[in-house]
């Protein structure tokens, strides 16, 4: 019996303690969205912020996010019951998809940019170079199976004060065209 409450009293102690981790507003990528750097060819681009959020942040987004994710099953859209479903399948065939549309579009050697894939819409986030042509690169990333969207969250200019996309430096400064 002793062991059993030693047991619970430990549980109740970590379980405080988790919640006061993230009641601090640590930072982190709580609904396990595939976030990820494909390319790093202009320099000093921002990291965005991506999918890392506090809890605060998470708990005020989870009614909408449910809400977005069934949306899709609920108008007979998806084959899964869910459109967060399908990012980890996407990841890999955006993985594939790239390695072919290099040839034509050159984004290696002409960004700096993150996806950030969210429900079939995949979030192109970070640097482009003046001349890139941005269209091509987003139309062919657009024909990746089960994308429903590809959202472009780029900038021609590093070093600009605001930026299409929050950063990982300065995540509470709003982005440009937020709200609109």
């Amino acid at each position: 019996m002793k062991r059993l409450i030693r047991c619970g009293a430990w549980a109740l102690m970590m379980s405080t303690a988790s919640h006061a981790a993230f009641a601090d507003g640590t930072r982190s990528n709580r609904g396990n969205d595939p976030f990820f750097q494909i390319s790093k060819a202009i320099a000093d681009c921002p990291e965005p912020l991506g999918p890392l959020e506090n809890e605060q942040e998470w708990n005020d987004e989870a009614h909408y996010r449910i809400e977005r994710g069934n949306s899709c099953w609920i108008e007979g859209r998806c084959r899964l019951s869910n459109g967060y479903l399908y990012d980890k399948e996407i990841k890999e065939a955006v993985d594939r998809r790239l390695a072919n549309i290099n040839y034509a579009t050159h984004w290696r050697d002409n960004t700096t940019i993150w996806l950030m894939l969210q429900r079939r819409f995949i979030y192109v986030q970070g640097c482009v170079a003046p001349d890139f042509d941005k269209q091509k690169f987003l139309s062919e990333l657009a024909k990746t199976a089960d994308v429903e969207r590809v959202i472009d969250d780029t900038t021609t200019d590093p070093k600009a004060s605001t930026l299409p996309y929050k950063t990982l430096a300065e995540p509470e400064k709003l982005p440009v065209g937020a709200g609109n």
